[in-house]
């Protein structure tokens, strides 16, 4: 059995990174940065599944690269470097335990260089990752003070809007892809996450305050006045648009995903409600053990993973929520 080791960042478990590659540590899967759909990860899936799915996993596959381009010029503004990112998305990769997930965003994180060894540089990066962990795996420990710490270490409101889109994201992405394996039989946890908290519904705009910076519309630029004028139409996204449009390209993709998942279904079998507890609160012990049952209960196997993703996508917005604001 592969051996889990926790130091240097040629392997996929991380806390936080050393300032040098190491050339001569190599990834536990090394190929796997090297992939044509950056999102599903290059699973074989039925070319009718995909297509049936496509209006969502278009925005879906485009957040990858926007989210995580391959060069991040920084500046005092913004100041998350392709190696502040990739970090993330590992940490909530490893606390969500979908391996080929760890895998992918470990490959891409290791040729990078590190910060400097700084003690604020440091400090930095651990407050970054223990954020990103208690936000994916315990966000009911997410307080003013931990909302702070990234102020504190240097962090500007676009940056703090980007992280956590990161987090949701990955959190989002992580359970689809353990969605997707369990329709073609594929094991998810090969090496375990943490127990995921259970996300709550989001809140509404009568209760939840923001408590970071909105967009002024006295500076919006034409990019962030459109994004504003369509998304908080969305009753998903009203309260947490004028945060969200710092970056109105996130917005837009993570809207166009919001508007082509949505799924109605008048009688919730029972088996869904289980599936979705278990996807929503260990992603890395989801199999066709859950997913098989939708379909003996009448469900396509589209609409089920569209249910199923459709609940990853409000613990990607209910994190939104927790990071970014409080109910009065």
């Amino acid at each position: 059995m592969e051996q889990r080791r926790f130091s240097g960042k040629g392997h996929w478990y991380h806390e936080t990174q050393s300032n040098h590659a190491q050339t001569d540590v190599l990834p536990l899967v090394p190929e796997d940065a090297n992939v044509d759909d950056r999102f599903l990860l290059d699973l074989a899936l039925p070319d009718e599944i995909v297509a049936a799915c496509s209006g969502w996993l278009t925005p879906a596959r485009a957040l990858c690269h926007q989210l995580f381009p391959l060069s991040v010029p920084v500046n005092r503004l913004q100041t998350l470097s392709a190696y502040d990112r990739l970090s993330t998305a590992l940490t909530v990769a490893q606390a969500c335990g979908v391996q080929r997930l760890c895998n992918h965003y470990a490959a891409l994180l290791a040729p990078l260089p590190g910060p400097d060894s700084s003690r604020e540089s440091n400090r930095r990066l651990a407050q970054i990752t223990q954020y990103a962990r208690q936000l994916a795996s315990s966000p009911d420990v997410i307080d003013d003070k931990a909302r702070n710490q990234l102020d504190e270490v240097g962090l500007s409101t676009f940056d703090i809007v980007v992280i956590n889109q990161i987090i949701g994201f990955i959190g989002f992405q992580a359970r689809v892809v353990a969605v997707f394996q369990a329709l073609m039989g594929h094991p998810v946890r090969w090496l375990p996450g943490h127990h995921i908290q259970p996300h709550t519904l989001p809140t509404s705009s009568d209760a939840w305050v923001p408590l970071l910076p909105v967009v002024e519309l006295r500076y919006a630029s034409a990019h962030q006045l459109e994004s504003l004028s369509r998304w908080q139409s969305e009753p998903a996204l009203e309260a947490l648009t004028p945060v969200l449009c710092h970056e109105p390209t996130l917005l837009d993709l993570t809207g166009e995903i919001l508007i082509n998942i949505r799924e109605e279904i008048s009688l919730t079998p029972p088996a869904l409600s289980a599936a979705t507890e278990l996807l929503t609160r260990s992603p890395d012990r989801f199999s066709a053990a859950q997913f098989t049952p939708l379909m003996d209960a009448g469900l396509s196997a589209v609409r089920a993973i569209k249910l199923l993703s459709q609940s990853a996508f409000d613990g990607w917005l209910n994190r939104l929520n927790v990071a970014f604001g409080k109910e009065e």
